[in-house]
């Protein structure tokens, strides 16, 4: 179709009158230059678009006038120009008409410049049509992202969101390999070769990278992959995550542990927290890891607070943990957080079944604990269940508190001391990994939020 008609939409065909220089009351400016004529009786109304280039402008007036417009000839960028344009002049019916004809017509130029399609789908509400063919590309075909000439335009928020997805059919390496690119035509000034690197150099791609590193699948690949394509970059990664890595691949012949796990895709957003012991930004962490293996559609995140051992437990209650099963028995899809005594280290778990009383073990495949060095976000170990039979342990007595795993995190009150001191031991298992050193520590707080 080389035109589109609208007329059923618009009053009467007036292109004789934007075609007559004579007679007018209204002046529109557009882009630097005004569109200036002369006016016969000095009474005029005068509009200022200068967001709007007279060349765009001309075309829209031609579908003000006439209703008509033609396309065909147009460029991909141009169409997106006009599609602005309609937009700040509320032309929805064009608007409509220029998404369509964009996604019928343009489909190898949209891809080859979807960084440019996806910042200006979303920064406007009005364009759905847009906003949809991104979310469906991103979903379906991530690797034409990936592969795409633009691909280092693309704003990280996007990228995090594609290396999540299920359906982007690379290998890990491949995936970190693309990432340590994005990463590199971020910052123009670094060295290619990271032999090259100082040491502010690997500061500068650390934090380019933050976001994204904590979802690469690092025991997807082999060691000769790990050594030839990881190990250069070892001062990005959190110290313990390279360290867990090094022990891994030294101990499993370099054999990729398992498939990657599916992932829902969606925006997700942490609304607040009541906590003594995390931050902000460890919570939204933890949000992202139950989001990959949780099937659940959730917009937003709410920790709500269910229990604190310092406001729920009184000097009268012998039984430390009593108030725990009292109030946390029954409620499901909750995380444990427990700061460990005279240091940073903070302890959890994730438990998306309902605690019990029954001195039993409960049965789930989805839960996980975790463990951060200090407040931040770099140094922290995620070990997800393995032996999902005895994946959290539900105690019948009130001295011991939340527990997952066989002991892999336990917490108890310690028998001989009548004060209560409370103490965590850890051993690994029934989830995959240590998240703390072998022995026994106090703890100082305890907290356990419901995720709703």
């Amino acid at each position: 179709m080389v035109e589109n008609k609208f007329l059923s939409n618009l009053s009467q065909n007036l292109l004789e009158i934007l075609d007559d220089e004579e007679y007018y009351d209204i002046t529109i400016e557009v882009g630097n230059d005004p569109y200036n004529k002369n006016n016969n009786d000095g009474s005029l109304v005068h509009i200022k678009l200068s967001t709007i280039s007279p060349e765009i402008f001309h075309i829209l007036l031609g579908y003000i006038y006439g209703g008509k417009l033609s396309l065909e000839e147009c460029d991909a960028s141009d169409i997106i120009k006009i599609l602005i344009a309609a937009n700040e002049l509320n032309l929805q019916e064009l608007i409509s008409h220029l998404e369509s004809f964009l996604i019928e017509n343009k489909k190898y130029w949209m891809e080859e410049n979807f960084d440019l399609i996806y910042q200006t789908s979303f920064k406007n509400d009005s364009f759905l049509g847009l906003q949809k063919y991104c979310t469906d590309l991103i979903s379906n075909e991530p690797i034409k992202l990936f592969n795409s000439l633009n691909f280092f335009l693309i704003p990280e928020k996007l990228l995090v969101t594609i290396i999540q997805n299920e359906n982007l059919q690379m290998s890990e390496i491949q995936i970190w390999e693309r990432v340590i690119e994005w990463g590199l035509a971020q910052n123009s000034g670094l060295p290619s070769n990271p032999t090259n690197f100082s040491k502010d150099d690997f500061n500068t791609l650390k934090n380019t990278l933050q976001q994204c590193i904590p979802f690469i699948k690092f025991y997807n690949i082999t060691s000769r992959e790990f050594l030839k394509k990881v190990l250069p970059y070892k001062k990005i990664l959190p110290k313990l995550l390279y360290k867990d890595l090094l022990i891994y691949f030294l101990e499993n012949d370099g054999e990729p542990v398992k498939e990657p796990v599916p992932i829902i895709i969606k925006e997700t957003y942490l609304k607040d927290i009541d906590s003594k012991i995390i931050t902000f930004q460890q919570a939204e962490l933890i949000t992202k890891w139950i989001d990959k293996i949780t099937n659940e559609l959730t917009a937003s995140y709410e920790f709500k607070l269910l229990y604190r051992d310092s406001r729920d437990w009184t000097n009268g209650l012998f039984s430390r943990f009593k108030k725990f099963h009292e109030i946390c028995r029954n409620q499901s899809h909750t995380v444990v957080i427990i700061k460990v005594k005279g240091s940073n280290e903070i302890l959890g778990g994730y438990n998306p079944i309902e605690w019990k009383t029954d001195s039993s073990y409960g049965i789930t495949k989805n839960s996980f604990i975790f463990s951060f060095s200090n407040d931040g976000i770099e140094d922290y170990i995620l070990s997800h269940v393995k032996n999902e039979k005895k994946a959290i342990f539900n105690s019948s007595f009130h001295d011991i508190g939340p527990s997952f795993g066989d002991g892999d995190l336990y917490l108890y009150q310690n028998y001989p001391n009548k004060t209560g001191e409370l103490r965590i031991r850890c051993k690994k298992n029934s989830y995959e990994r240590q998240i703390k050193e072998i022995g026994e520590s106090c703890f100082s707080e305890v907290e356990v939020f419901q995720i709703v």
